[in-house]
């Protein structure tokens, strides 16, 4: 949200000169990340609506993320950039207040969806046979718009009540009561929100994973080790009239039958079939906790540093960071509208499968 920067300053220089190899270098590299943004998201956002198998109530919040994050590289960055390298603010107040109100709004919306997408997974796992009746294409849809209200009534006051400066483009207040309005709406209330829910979604699905690889040992073990029926083991156990040939070739008791059942190719072939699932739930709980982490991960290390800069500059008047420090933190909050794309596709098989197809151009509808 460069929109909230407030280390934008018309008297600010870099040092370097606005041709300088530095200053041509940055522009250089902010523009191949909001380039990188626009193609990853739209290929998130094409995959989605041409592969038939993805047309899932979930894979459309995923969609509205990307189209979220597509407008922060189409309409924000590139504004942003040409900020950072005329150090000073010649668009106009109009252009201002519009680029502010996107950026601001798409940026928390990017928030916030995460924070839906968290809701929505927490469902799915915590209540997956109610919650499979519920998971439709309208309540998606409602999740969505929710999201966009929310995003638009948290902006909406900041944008309002703004201190106006000459040849600058920023946010700032007078009043405490905005800049904690702002930052929590806009940050520090959804995440609390992540953190608890993908918490409780990690425990749910180890605990699910070790009900399912327990369930599925015990039942193994049981088909090995079936305890005849009474009249079975008579049936079986020898006879005074049967030939002692008959009665050593066969089992006397029903340990012998345990044993020599635990000996049997099949029961083997189960037991190694159990192991093996086991592994699988262990690898799949790994998987799991990899892509919890690093989704929280992104998602702190990216807006972390800039909201909690937000809280220290509009309490403190006398606290302002550089120009350069203020331009990074922004930045790295853009940053994370690549790295959502990335992480809640690559893991699913589905996601890269219809990449593959889309980059290759072939036609699998």
């Amino acid at each position: 949200m460069n929109g909230t920067s407030t280390g934008m300053d018309s008297n600010c220089t870099d040092g370097l000169g606005k041709t300088s190899p530095g200053m041509i270098l940055l522009t250089l590299t902010l523009s191949v990340l909001a380039v990188l943004t626009t193609a990853i998201n739209s290929l998130v956002i094409t995959a989605i609506i041409v592969t038939r198998k993805l047309h899932h109530p979930a894979n459309y919040l995923i969609c509205s993320l990307a189209v979220t994050d597509l407008l922060v590289a189409i309409l924000v960055m590139p504004f942003s950039i040409v900020y950072i390298v005329k150090d000073t603010w010649v668009m106009g107040q109009v252009m201002c207040n519009i680029w502010l109100s996107v950026d601001i709004t798409c940026c928390t919306c990017s928030i916030l969806h995460l924070a839906a997408i968290a809701v929505d997974r927490y469902r799915a796992i915590t209540d997956a046979v109610e919650y499979s009746r519920k998971r439709t294409s309208f309540r998606a849809a409602v999740m969505i718009s929710v999201v966009w209200l929310l995003s638009i009534l948290i902006s909406l006051p900041p944008l309002i009540w703004r201190q106006h400066k000459e040849n600058q483009c920023l946010i700032k207040h007078d009043h405490i009561a905005f800049a904690l309005y702002s930052t929590f709406g806009a940050f520090y209330i959804p995440l609390i929100l992540i953190l608890i829910l993908y918490y409780k979604i990690y425990r749910a699905a180890k605990i699910l994973y070790h009900k399912r690889g327990t369930s599925r040992l015990t039942k193994t073990e049981m088909n090995g080790h079936t305890i005849p029926k009474c009249s079975d083991r008579e049936q079986q156990s020898p006879d005074a009239l049967s030939p002692p040939e008959k009665s050593l070739s066969e089992p006397s008791t029903e340990g012998d039958r345990v044993r020599i059942t635990a000996k049997s190719p099949n029961f083997q072939s189960r037991r190694e079939k159990s192991i093996r699932r086991q592994r699988i739930s262990g690898t799949r709980e790994r998987k799991a906790a990899t892509t919890l982490g690093l989704i929280l991960g992104a998602f702190v290390i990216c807006w972390l540093p800039f909201f909690i800069q937000e809280v220290i500059v509009n309490t403190c008047s006398s606290c302002s960071p550089s120009s350069e420090l203020a331009n990074f933190l922004t930045w790295l909050g853009y940053l994370n509208s690549l790295i959502n794309p990335l992480i809640y596709t690559i893991f699913n098989e589905d996601f890269k499968k219809a990449f593959q197809k889309l980059v290759k151009c072939r036609n699998y509808l």
